[in-house]
């Protein structure tokens, strides 16, 4: 199990960032191994992650997790079953990694191939990814729902 929660809201609208703590703090069952929060101000965008280490046990799958080359941020909750043959086909296109783990592919495979990759990810999972480059927060889960994803729309955004 892992947790995500944030909000997108108009720039410079964004809550006290103790707003994202008592957040997470309310989801800190879902994971108890690590705590990351990713805080944009300019945008009003706020994530976080909590973690419950499987696959790569390393702080190379901390998240949020942020692609250097194009500032996209990824928080993730899931199992990616196809995660090693994406990561091979990514590596022969270019795509270097840093862990182990499937939160990272799913990152790369976003870098990649932009939204279209949500048709190539076989697992459970919901996920928040934010593009900086297009101003866009995307939020999925798999086809079959078994990741919970719960939004809700704001008189200043969404949460």
């Amino acid at each position: 199990m892992f947790g995500i929660a944030g909000w997108l809201a108009k720039p410079g609208a964004e809550p006290e960032p103790a707003a994202l703590e008592r957040m997470a703090q309310a989801i800190r069952h879902r994971g108890p191994d690590d705590c990351g929060f990713h805080h944009d101000p300019s945008v009003g965008l706020s994530l976080a992650h909590l973690r419950l280490s499987i696959i790569d046990l390393s702080a190379a799958s901390h998240q949020p997790m942020a692609d250097a080359g194009t500032g996209v941020v990824l928080v993730y909750n899931g199992e990616l079953y196809n995660f090693r043959q994406l990561r091979a086909e990514l590596q022969s296109l270019g795509q270097s990694f840093a862990s182990s783990g499937d939160s990272e592919v799913v990152l790369k495979a976003y870098v990649q191939w932009g939204a279209e990759c949500l048709s190539r990810l076989a697992g459970m999972f919901a996920l928040a990814l934010w593009d900086p480059r297009s101003g866009v927060l995307h939020l999925a889960r798999d086809p079959m729902g078994m990741k919970p994803l719960y939004y809700t729309e704001l008189p200043g955004g969404l949460a």
